[in-house]
């Protein structure tokens, strides 16, 4: 069994600034790609819920994780469009129920 850990978080934007917001996760994407420890992180938006973003990630590690939410891109992606959102993003790490 891998030892990766899975990663689910909800980002929900307010009614008016859904674009805004989009466009901020949208290119947080490529970077965070890049970082050494994502494995694959991909970024969603509900199909009943518009403005709902939900991110499914796999990082090699915890640290790599802790180490993704210091980021500058990250960090500075929540300064600009961080008002904008209607709650603080919920971020699930996830373990295999079973």
């Amino acid at each position: 069994m891998s030892n990766d850990l899975k990663v689910v978080a909800t980002i929900i934007a307010k009614p008016d600034a859904i674009d805004a917001v989009r466009d901020g996760l949208s290119a947080l994407v490529a970077e965070t790609r890049r970082e050494e420890g994502n494995i694959s992180y991909e970024l969603f938006e509900s199909a009943v819920e518009p403005g709902t973003f939900i991110t499914v990630e796999l990082w090699k590690s915890q640290e790599d994780l802790d180490g993704h939410m210091q980021t500058p891109h990250l960090q500075q992606a929540l300064r600009e469009f961080g008002a904008h959102l209607a709650a603080s993003p919920a971020i699930h790490p996830l373990r295999p129920v079973g």
